[in-house]
């Protein structure tokens, strides 16, 4: 090793420069919060211009797209898609030009405690690699194209106009209990009939399908794609199939409808990540109405952002408002939605890096997670503010939550973490438990950090716990249940992994707890790389027993799975 190399080892072990250090509680990362921040970006397959920056040192167009490449594939989730800072540290030139390109080599490589990856010392990376992308985070970052009503537009397509579709449902599927299946790698999604366990169809969607949300009457499921594609599905046509279809943006992960009285199934809305912007369309079509720009001040210090991406999107069942969460500014957006020409927005001020979330049992509290601010904000839908703001375990990932009765605190939502093994229970009910209202009440030990759902039901007496995120195959191939009613007495752990009978030597990572209609079974992905062999897993909720195992070569990495009727309704 060179005596710079030497010298740049020696000061990150002691002392991390001012542009890249985290606070000391951001220390010792799990390899499940890396996993998680690192995930690969759609934009790194769109061109971007090579603005040539004098003060950094020379690339090629075909080492900088290749860089480009890297990026947005591993480090544009943490450090932002401009290079500005997300849950990561700024790296623009005026700071890592400063740094110079040895010094960057090695951070690159070896890693830090605040949560640099070691992307070479893990084979993550070759040493040309990283070489490549020293001098990448040294230019001008490249900006992707914007993404208007113009493109939105020649996007959009109608392939069943709503005149020509069916006047009744013309297929014999329980459409209250269909399980929406997202097949990760195949950009596909998997409709499986809840009572059969037999696959209905797989549609083809955009990447990664991240979610799944009903229309408000249940007869039509929408569903977004990393890519920012989204598909509206009518449930009601012979074989449920494709309608009508649209890009809001570059990458986008939520979507959601109109749910107030009145207002069903008229509008749909979505947010993008890139850009940073969320745009409402008509409900029966896409066709698309109004964009709105994310771009501004962040809560707290008021600074300026110029990426601040949509998290999560839901629907209020207390007034006619969707709630839009906001990540780098820790702003939820109440948009009126009554008059979409001149819309009516409130901010209402949460924490820094807001995520997912639920609402609590009565539908009037939505809890969402501001995650690398280790908080859970609870917003009052029926008056449109902020009624609290609770301190968690470390980066709470809750998906929607889960919602039960407490033998001690009563009304509780509960919590995972990807960041420690804890799970937090939140009080909700402000009238009758007034004293434990917003506060967290308690904190359970669980398998381990790595979690990304929690998950009960109002007919259970259980709360189910995944882990996929766990360095430990024994634990991410697993699930935690706890029995509510004790909840002292700790977990127990099924084998859902095993109990698959899978044959190869896949991940077999178990996510998303997901409960039938009628609450009496939940459904697990046990989830494996594109060219392994996945399966979904059916266990009784009341006797912790195995009851059915779903497995077909088109179940290709199968990962989030909703329930219609639970969804529709938000039941959790």
């Amino acid at each position: 090793m060179s005596k710079s190399n030497r010298f740049a080892r020696l000061l990150l072990a002691t002392t991390l420069p001012l542009a890249f250090a985290a606070q000391a509680s951001q220390k010792d990362v799990t390899s499940a919060e890396t996993a998680y921040q690192a995930g690969s970006s759609p934009l790194a397959n769109i061109e971007m211009y090579q603005d040539i920056n004098p003060k950094a040192p020379a690339m090629t167009k075909a080492e900088f797209d290749k860089a480009r490449q890297i990026y947005f594939q591993r480090c544009a989730g943490c450090h932002g898609v401009l290079r500005k800072g997300a849950t990561g540290k700024p790296l623009t030139p005026d700071l890592t030009i400063e740094k110079g390109t040895e010094y960057l080599k090695v951070f690159i490589a070896y890693g830090s405690p605040a949560g640099m990856p070691n992307w070479q010392t893990s084979g993550e990376l070759s040493a040309e690699e990283v070489d490549l992308m020293a001098r990448y985070v040294q230019q001008t970052p490249p900006q992707p194209p914007e993404f208007g009503l113009k493109e939105m537009k020649a996007s959009w397509k109608v392939i069943v106009p709503p005149a020509d579709r069916p006047k009744k449902k013309m297929n014999n599927y329980k459409l209250d209990n269909i399980f929406s299946t997202t097949l990760r790698d195949a950009g596909e999604i998997a409709l499986i009939d809840g009572d059969s366990k037999q696959i209905i169809s797989v549609l083809k969607t955009g990447y990664a399908v991240h979610i799944s949300r009903m229309s408000a009457t249940g007869r039509y499921l929408f569903v977004i794609g990393r890519d920012a594609k989204i598909n509206m599905i009518d449930l009601w046509m012979e074989k449920p199939d494709t309608v009508a279809e649209i890009r809001v943006g570059l990458e986008a992960r939520s979507v959601e409808t109109s749910k107030f009285k009145g207002y069903e199934d008229k509008l749909a809305i979505a947010g993008a990540y890139w850009p940073p912007q969320y745009t409402i369309m008509k409900g029966d079509t896409l066709e698309p109405l109004k964009i709105m720009a994310t771009r501004g001040m962040t809560v707290g210090d008021q600074e300026y952002h110029p990426e601040p991406r949509v998290a999560s999107i839901v629907s209020s069942h207390f007034k006619p408002e969707f709630v839009v969460n906001v990540k780098e500014t820790g702003k939820s957006i109440v948009v009126d939605y009554t008059d979409v020409n001149q819309l009516k927005t409130t901010e209402i001020p949460v924490a820094k890096f807001l995520h997912d979330g639920g609402f609590d049992s009565t539908k009037r509290y939505f809890m969402i997670a501001a995650n690398q601010s280790n908080k859970i904000g609870a917003i009052d839908m029926k008056e449109g503010k902020l009624a609290g703001l609770v301190e968690v375990g470390k980066i709470p990932h809750p998906g929607r939550g889960a919602n039960f009765i407490h033998p001690k605190y009563g009304p509780v939502w509960a919590t995972g973490h990807l960041g420690d093994d804890t799970i937090a229970m939140i009080g909700t009910d402000p009238v009758k438990h007034k004293q434990y209202a917003w506060k967290m009440v308690e904190s359970i030990k669980g398998q381990g950090g790595g979690s990304l759902f929690v998950k009960s039901h109002p007919k259970s007496k259980n709360l189910w716990v995944d882990t996929p995120l766990h360095p430990d195959a024994a634990v991410s191939q697993s699930i935690a249940v706890f029995n509510i009613n004790n909840l002292g007495a700790g977990y127990k752990v099924l084998p859902i992994a095993q109990w698959a009978g899978l044959k190869d030597d896949g991940a077999k990572r178990v996510v998303q707890p997901e409960y039938n209609k009628a609450g009496d079974e939940v459904w697990f992905s046990v989830w494996s790389a594109k060219d392994k062999e996945s399966a979904i897993v059916v266990v009784d909720d009341k006797t912790l027993q195995l009851k059915t195992v779903i497995k077909d070569k088109r179940l290709v990495t199968p990962t989030g799975h909703f329930n219609t009727h639970n969804t529709q309704h938000d039941v959790y």
